[in-house]
C-alpha cells in the first residue's frame, strides 16, 4: 500500500500539472472504487480553478477556488497517470485541465477512494478527527511522543502504526525508523525512554525525508504521476531483507508475520 512518503510524491509529481489551473473535464468511468464516486463531483469540480494540492496523512487534498477539497486515497494499488495517451480500463476518474493536460487516476484492484467535502469542513472529515500528529511536522518530538506513549503496554510497531499516536507511518517505514533508532519493535511502548523516544522521532522524520527525496519504495504497482518509480527500495535497511546481513552489525536480519504484516528486525542492534 502506497505510504506517506508515496502519497507526498505523488502531491508533488500533480501539483505542477493542478495547482492553477481550471477542471475542464471531470469524469468518473464507474460508478466506485471503495466506496462510490460523490454523485455532485463532476458538477462541482468542473470549471473550478485548483489552488492548492497537499497531504494529509496517507491523504492527497485538492482544493478549488470554489471552497470544495478532492481528497483521494490511493488504496492498494491505485496511483495517477499524467498524459496517458489513451485511457485504460482501470481508469476509474479522468481529469482534464485548460492548459490540454489529462490525469487518469488507475487503480486496478479499486481499494482506494476519492470523496469531496467543503474546506470549512474539512477539519471535522472523520478519518482526520481521529489523527495524531504529522510526522514531519514540528510538533512530532520527543517529549510529545514519550508523553503519548506513557502507560502504553503495546508493542512499539503496533503502536506507531496507530494513526491516533502519529498520522500516516506504515508498515515499512516503521520497521526501518525502529531499526534506525535500535529499538526492538515487540518493545512495550510505554516502557521506551525519553531518549529513546526521541532518538525515534528523529529516526522516523530521517527515514521520511530520505523516502521522499528517492520518490518512495516501488511495491507492485505504485509509481509516481510521471510513470517513473521510487527507489528509495534500495536503501531499506531491514525491510523485505530477510537474512540478509544487517546494515550495523551483520547479524542476519530476522522477520516475523503479525496480523497480516511482516515485521523485519536484527535481533542483535534492536533491543
Amino acid at each position: 500500500m502506497p505510504e506517506l512518503p508515496e502519497v507526498e510524491t505523488t502531491v508533488a509529481g500533480l501539483r505542477p500539472v493542478l495547482q492553477g489551473h481550471v477542471l475542464t473535464r471531470v469524469e468518473t468511468r464507474r460508478a466506485d472504487l471503495r466506496t462510490p464516486f460523490p454523485p455532485d463531483l463532476r458538477q462541482r469540480l468542473t470549471g473550478a480553478r485548483v489552488t492548492t494540492l497537499s497531504r494529509r496523512a496517507k491523504y492527497g487534498l485538492i482544493d478549488t477556488d470554489r471552497g470544495d477539497v478532492m481528497i483521494f486515497h490511493l488504496g492498494m494499488s491505485g496511483r495517477w497517470r499524467v498524459d496517458p495517451a489513451e485511457v485504460g480500463k482501470h481508469d476509474h476518474l479522468i481529469l482534464e485541465t485548460d492548459a490540454g493536460r489529462r490525469l487518469a487516476l488507475c487503480d486496478p484492484r479499486r481499494f482506494g477512494f476519492v470523496d469531496l467535502v467543503t474546506a470549512d469542513t474539512l477539519g471535522e472529515y472523520p478519518p482526520f478527527t481521529r489523527m495524531g500528529p504529522e510526522p514531519l511536522d514540528a510538533a512530532f518530538t520527543g517529549p510529545a511522543l514519550h508523553a503519548t506513549l506513557a502507560g502504553k503496554t503495546s508493542p512499539i510497531k503496533a503502536t506507531l502504526l496507530d494513526q491516533r499516536v502519529v498520522a500516516g507511518l506504515g508498515n515499512i517505514y516503521v520497521c526501518e525508523a525502529l531499526h534506525m533508532a535500535g529499538i526492538a519493535p515487540e518493545r512495550a511502548a510505554g516502557a521506551l525512554s525519553p531518549e529513546q523516544c526521541s532518538a525515534l522521532v528523529a529516526a522516523v522524520k530521517q527515514v521520511l525525508t530520505a523516502a521522499i527525496e528517492a520518490g518512495g519504495s516501488t511495491l507492485r504497482d505504485y509509481a509516481r504521476p510521471d510513470g517513473e518509480l521510487g527507489y528509495f527500495a534500495k536503501q531499506w535497511r531491514v525491510y523485505g531483507r530477510e537474512g540478509e546481513a544487517c546494515p550495523a552489525c551483520a547479524t542476519p536480519v530476522s522477520r516475523r508475520a503479525e496480523g497480516g504484516r511482516s515485521t523485519f528486525y536484527c535481533s542483535t542492534c534492536q533491543r
